[in-house]
């Protein structure tokens, strides 16, 4: 006998079944045919219990929200032969706004939405466990740095409190200089501190070694998106593994929206106000391209379209002239590096201009 048919034996056969996913205890709701909740319960949220619970069941279509336990246990619901539907929770609205909120109203409105129209999902697809666990290399080089940041503005701000001032200087010497500058007593509360720094900057260093391994190895279409200059292994890396398939846009151009790097609308009527960015999408990637933009219209930046883009919002004036150009380099760095990316083309900083003055002449 196969298993499909020892699950269905098992229990009822299910229309449609929403998971409302929490960190001890998990509830569900099935629906049957008539859009009835046939039954309901609760299941730990531990692998071999979620696995127990789902091979319970005849194959159907499971419902669940975008979260920290979502990518295994999506996976693993596919092994066990059901439908799996991951939705966007930013985007349903009757749930994550909703003023009767509950576990069990969740779970059944999860199974509601994938039985009657799973387009209000919005529906993410998770990358694979490999490129999950790749992508974790470069989350925990940007905690490591966030972390020695903190340990470095501590110690400046401590040691200016005594009347010392431990000079400019980058990051992997900071350690190095402040036990050289910081004396006495002070030195003793502040050289813990400084060894935890260094130990950082340590840990930082082979996150940098390992992320450029998988970018020359595993991951070697980051070479066309690194021949822009200020695009390093870094952000060529996690833009491959963040948007994880090239194919699922139709246009470049919408690379940008999906980053949160358009501005973002709140239209009604005959208002519609100018908004920021909508900052939607992954935040890590965002920053990394900003950091990338500001590099383009950095005094190492070469003459390029993108540079000489923001130098003309720049120019513009006005508040936050700066911060605004370097947004909208980061928006056109993130189309451009999907065009390379899908077309393996060779990288011309000046093509567009080149193209105009090829059509005036």
């Amino acid at each position: 006998m196969s298993k499909s048919s020892k699950r269905s034996k098992r229990g009822p056969e299910f229309v449609s079944v929403g998971l409302d996913v929490s960190d001890r205890k998990s509830c569900w709701v099935g629906l049957g045919d008539d859009g009835k909740v046939l039954e309901r319960g609760q299941v730990s949220t531990r692998l071999p219990e979620i696995e127990k619970w789902a091979m319970g069941m005849a194959p159907t279509t499971m419902a669940l929200e975008a979260g920290p336990h979502s990518p295994w246990i999506s996976r693993l619901l596919e092994r066990c032969g059901h439908e799996v539907i991951v939705a966007n929770p930013a985007k349903v609205p009757s749930i994550s706004r909703s003023r009767s909120k509950n576990d069990w109203r969740d779970a059944e409105q999860l199974a509601r939405l994938a039985r009657f129209d799973r387009s209000m999902l919005h529906e993410i697809k998770h990358r694979t466990e490999r490129a999950q666990q790749d992508l974790q290399v470069i989350r925990s080089r940007d905690a490591a740095v966030r972390a020695r940041s903190r340990l470095i503005s501590h110690v400046r701000a401590t040691v200016k409190a005594h009347g010392q001032v431990i000079g400019r200087c980058s990051t992997t010497a900071f350690a190095g200089r402040a036990g050289a500058v910081v004396t006495g007593a002070l030195l003793e509360i502040v050289e813990p501190i400084l060894e935890a720094i260094d130990k950082l900057s340590a840990t930082i260093d082979a996150y940098e070694r390992k992320i450029e391994q998988l970018a020359a190895g595993p991951y070697a279409e980051t070479r066309w998106l690194m021949q822009i200059k200020g695009v390093g292994a870094l952000t060529a890396l996690a833009y491959v593994l963040i948007l994880g398939d090239a194919s699922r846009f139709r246009r470049s151009r919408m690379v940008g929206a999906y980053l949160g790097l358009v501005p973002a609308r709140d239209q009604s009527g005959e208002s519609d106000p100018q908004k920021g960015i909508s900052k939607e999408g992954d935040r890590l990637m965002r920053r990394l391209l900003v950091q990338s933009a500001h590099y383009i219209l950095g005094p190492f930046g070469i003459d390029s379209d993108l540079r000489r883009h923001g130098e003309a919002i720049a120019a513009r004036g006005g508040k936050n002239a700066t911060k605004r150009a370097a947004v909208a380099v980061a928006r056109k760095l993130a189309v451009l590096l999907h065009h390379l990316w899908i077309s393996h083309d060779e990288y011309v900083p000046l093509f567009n201009h080149k193209t105009n003055d090829a059509i005036a002449a």
